[in-house]
């Protein structure tokens, strides 16, 4: 039981670095999302035992369908919220990436030196309740790794992806003269 309940709610970000035993990726920050987005499934979760309430009030011939009913209720409420667990955008020495999905695994990486362009987008409920969303733009059109929503600490994170940048090479050391 153990080993499954990892491999729903950890995506082993470890597995997915470059190990060649001379350069080693190394992970410079690890973002999860922000409690905020397990507000829903807190309220689905919520509604799920309301209706188990019902129980009380109906006849015993009856009972197991708002049983049944709040039982699936709870069941999709989790559901949402290991979707919302295992979503990690990851910044490295290397490479940027986000892993996402429940069961069917999702996996976007972008080169540090393709970033072109970071827009940090933080709305009014999102600066007063502390995050933002990337968007992440390169030279490429397509790309997996475009937007990461609900970032916590967005202004410290953006900061961390341009010191890795920089200790990379990736960002010019001269002072910007008048």
């Amino acid at each position: 039981m153990g080993r499954a309940w990892r491999w729903l709610t950890d995506p082993d970000i470890g597995e997915r670095l470059l190990r060649d035993g001379v350069d080693d990726e190394d992970i410079a920050d690890v973002v999860t999302k922000h409690w905020v987005v397990y507000v829903v499934p807190a309220l689905v979760v919520a509604a799920g035992f309301a209706i188990w309430g019902l129980f009380l009030f109906t006849r015993p011939s009856g009972a197991w369908f708002p049983f049944l009913a709040g039982l699936v209720v709870m069941a999709w409420g989790g559901v949402m919220a290991l979707q919302r667990n295992i979503d990690r955008f990851v910044v490295t020495s290397d490479k940027v990436f986000r892993v996402h999905g429940l069961l069917n695994r999702r996996e976007a990486s972008m080169p540090l030196g393709r970033i072109l362009d970071i827009t940090v987008y933080k709305p009014l409920h999102g600066r007063i309740l502390g995050f933002g969303h990337f968007t992440f733009e390169s030279a490429a059109q397509e790309q997996g790794l475009r937007e990461i929503r609900y970032v916590p600490r967005i202004d410290q994170r953006n900061l961390k992806i341009q010191e890795v940048q920089k200790r990379v090479g990736l960002r010019s050391k001269r002072p910007i003269r008048p």
